[in-house]
This record gives structure tokens, sequence and C-alpha cells, in this order.
């Protein structure tokens, strides 16, 4: 039985959605975005059951009217179009997708998700996403936890600038994660940090990298694991020397406020170039007592760029894309529960890395 979807948003992360999705011949799918240059990028790429329509996705009555008729919604726009959107899906009785990183966003998701007759799967992707199926994994195999440290990083395989970085998904997500609050958990209680603190450095595969405290990577896992675990954490991994010019610009130049981010945006999107050799890297640490001894299990893992379907995409785009399409299979397939909020940590690692989408993760 073919599944109709509906992918709102046609940016870098929708164009790697569609080519997972349209190929499977499993969903009847309609693309929806406001730029005719991207609606028309999709309509030469010639996918195989994708239709197209331009629209407004900032009007209520105008989205509600999109997603009438269709079995799922995906949601590939800006953080704040998310509020909008999600009331919509309800209101059509549609399984609702995102991969919003915003904090304050998925609370509206959550209380749109109270009572709901279908299922609503935010933060999807890889952070939030499947770092949070990974933790998990891990952290339920100890008989009692003590930290669980959570690190990824999208990086270019060749940097060569002084950011050493290059832009890979949303800028708008990227400036978010740099300057809202974060959570954590410390010394058993929730406590909110500072973007772009805490810095740490660590070596893998001989490659120096550096991490640092960053806004909406935890997801819903300080809820799940609160009362579980002493120390929960998340940070973003870069080359050495990134954090530093970062936070002189959203600090020393007060690039980060709110009236000033689209400054900022403006000065990466015009200097930073985008780039399809980059290298996904996926690191957690849980240290915590099994068989009544102090252990650690750690996971880690690298993805890189790969051709897909006879179109090169990114390892971010591959990543965050197979994250979303591998949480709409196992709904679909009833693997998830189908109505209410489901938590990225509800899908169990197996199911996740055994799905046709996920075994991007696995390879």
């Amino acid at each position: 039985m073919t599944t109709k979807l509906i992918l709102l948003g046609a940016g870098k992360i929708g164009d790697a959605i569609l080519n997972l999705l349209s190929h499977t011949g499993d969903y009847q799918l309609m693309v929806a975005d406001r730029d005719p240059k991207r609606l028309q990028y999709v309509g030469q790429a010639a996918l195989p059951n994708v239709k197209t329509v331009q629209a407004d996705l900032t009007d209520p009555d105008t989205v509600a009217e999109l997603i009438s008729g269709h079995d799922v919604t995906l949601s590939a726009c800006p953080y704040f179009l998310t509020p909008v959107i999600a009331a919509a899906a309800k209101k059509a009785k549609s399984h609702y997708f995102d991969l919003t990183e915003d904090v304050e966003s998925t609370r509206v998701v959550k209380q749109l998700a109270v009572n709901a007759e279908t299922a609503f799967v935010p933060q999807c992707g890889l952070a939030p996403g499947f770092i949070s199926i990974v933790a998990n994994d891990v952290a339920s195999r100890f008989d009692q936890l003590r930290d669980v440290s959570m690190r990824v990083g999208a990086l270019p395989t060749y940097p060569n600038n002084a950011l050493k970085y290059n832009l890979t998904w949303s800028t708008d997500g990227l400036i978010n994660e740099y300057c809202n609050p974060c959570e954590a958990i410390v010394d058993g209680h929730l406590r909110e940090t500072s973007a772009l603190e805490e810095i740490e450095h660590f070596s893998l595969d001989g490659i120096d990298y550096e991490a640092f405290n960053t806004s909406g990577g935890l997801g819903t896992l300080c809820e799940s694991l609160a009362g579980k675990v002493q120390n929960l954490n998340y940070k973003t991994v870069r080359y050495p020397g990134h954090r530093d010019i970062i936070k002189m610009l959203v600090r020393d130049l007060q690039l980060g406020q709110l009236d000033r981010r689209h400054i900022l945006k403006e000065v990466m999107e015009a200097s930073i170039p985008i780039t399809k050799q980059d290298v996904v890297l996926v690191f957690v640490s849980v240290c915590g007592m099994r068989d009544g001894r102090l252990e650690q299990e750690t996971y880690a893992k690298k993805i890189y760029s790969q051709n897909v379907n006879g179109q090169l995409l990114s390892a971010i785009q591959l990543t965050t894309a197979s994250g979303i399409c591998t949480m709409v299979d196992l709904v679909v397939q009833g693997k998830l529960p189908n109505a209410g909020l489901v938590r990225q940590e509800q899908a169990r690692l197996t199911d996740f890395l055994s799905n046709r989408f996920g075994r991007y993760y696995a390879a």
C-alpha cells in the first residue's frame, strides 16, 4: 500500500529526503516550497513518484490545505515554521515529523501531541535524533548510570579556512545551536548551560578535535533519563580554533543577539562555502555500574559523503535525511507508536540500523 506523504521544504536536506523516499516506490510524494527555483531543481531531477507545488508556508490556511489528505507530513523548513506546520498536521490527522533542534518550537509540538490521533515525532535526524537512539541503547546495558557524554560533528573533510568549517545544512539552525541556551543534567539535576562554553579537546583516529556546548542536541533525552543518570551532556565537535572565532562573532561583536542574527547569517552565507566533501562524527560514551563494577562503553562512528541513487549526498545530508526517513518507516511499519508524542530514544537501535534508510549509519 502506497503512503501519501507531503514534504514541506525543498532545501539541502529536502533534496536528500526526496532521493531516499522516491526510489522505494512505497511513498507517493508531494513537495511544497515557496522558492520556484528550488522546485524547478526538484523537477529537473526527474525523481519517481514526486510532484511539486509552490506555496507560502508561513500561511496557516495554505499549509492546512496542503497537508489535508496526506498520511504523513515531513517538515524540512526553518524552526520558526514548526508551530504552523505541526498544528496543521494535527488538524489533518497526519503523522508529523520534523528536523528542528529548536527547544521552544519542540515544546509547541509536545503540546500538540497531547491527545493527538496520529504520531508526532519531532527532532528527527542526526542530533537531535540518531545520537539519542545510540545513547539510550548504550545506557540501557548498565545497571546504574553515572555519566553519558554525547558528541557530534559535521565537518569538512578538507578544511581550508580560518574557521576550518564549511556550511553543510541550515544556517538558521547552526546559529540557533551557537546562540541559544543548552540543557544538561549535572550532579543529578537538570541545568541550563551556556552555548560555546565548557570546551574540551580530544583525538580520534589521529585527528585533533574540540567540543563545546551547543543547544538542542539532547532532544528529549534529559526527560527520559531524569533521575537515572548523574551527568548527561551534549557537545558539538569542530576542528581546534573554530569555537574561539565563533565566540568572538556571537559574544564580542554581539551578532548572537536576536535582532542581529540576520547579520551573522549574511556574513556566514557570503563567506563560508558549501561543501559535499564532509564527514559526520558520532561519539557516545557511557560510564556506570555493571555487574558490580564501574565500566565504560563507547560508540564511535564516522560517516562520509556518498553517491545514492546517482546523486552525491553530503554526509550531513545523508545522515539527517536517513534519520527522518527511518523514523517514518518505523511508524508506518508499526514498530513505533502511531499516536501521541514519540521520542527518538523510543526507537530500538537494532530496528534503526536494520532499516533500509538507517543502514547508512551502519555501513
